[in-house]
């Protein structure tokens, strides 16, 4: 990685439940992931809030866990198609992130390779480390934006600060164990935390 007087500083961003809305899983009767690409829909206001983060000089880097492959609960192609069409109509709203890491994995799944424990699926720090390296990324300067409880353990491994998003949809899978920087309403609200913030020292 480049020394931290040429890195830069990013936001980290869960997708689903932050960029784009949990849809019903029949099974279960709780809200997750979307499983197929006719169900992906954006949250409302996600466009000012990312605007605000890149006016004010923020690399964005989406990290997201999808093990429903490796619950054998859908193909990897069909996980593959949901983020495709999650990336697209970012695009069509004028957001396009730096990068994307994806988590594949779960340690009781049942696929492949798939069905394993790995150091990128949150609450494992993995996918911000490797966007880090990637991106010359100061992760001292940097926040992790999710609306679960691994969110939020992810960002404070990796050395970021926190900010957890009360959607109301996930408050499943927040058991109120992990202690964010800061709490937000949204996306956008997030991104009126993090742009009038005192820097960290370093």
């Amino acid at each position: 990685m480049s020394s931290p007087d040429s890195a830069r500083s990013a936001v980290f961003l869960d997708r689903d439940g932050v960029l784009n809305e949990l849809t019903m899983d029949p099974r279960s009767g709780r809200s997750e992931s979307p499983l197929c690409p006719e169900d992906v829909r954006l949250l409302p206001g996600i466009a000012k809030g990312v605007r605000r983060l890149r006016e004010a000089g923020y690399l964005l880097i989406g990290v997201t866990n999808q093990p429903a492959a490796a619950k054998g609960t859908v193909s990897e192609d069909e996980i593959l198609a949901v983020h495709a069409q999650v990336v697209s109509l970012l695009a069509k709203a004028g957001i396009v992130l730096d990068a994307w890491r994806l988590c594949l994995h779960h340690p009781e799944g049942t696929i492949g390779g798939l069905g394993r424990a790995c150091d990128c699926r949150k609450p494992a720090p993995g996918m911000l480390f490797d966007a880090a390296q990637a991106l010359a990324v100061d992760l001292r300067t940097s926040w992790m934006i999710g609306d679960t409880d691994a969110d939020i353990e992810a960002g404070r491994a990796a050395g970021c600060r926190t900010i957890l998003v009360e959607h109301l949809a996930s408050a499943h899978k927040r058991a109120g164990t992990s202690t964010p920087d800061q709490t937000a309403s949204d996306l956008a609200s997030a991104a009126d935390v993090i742009v009038s913030a005192v820097p960290r020292s370093a």
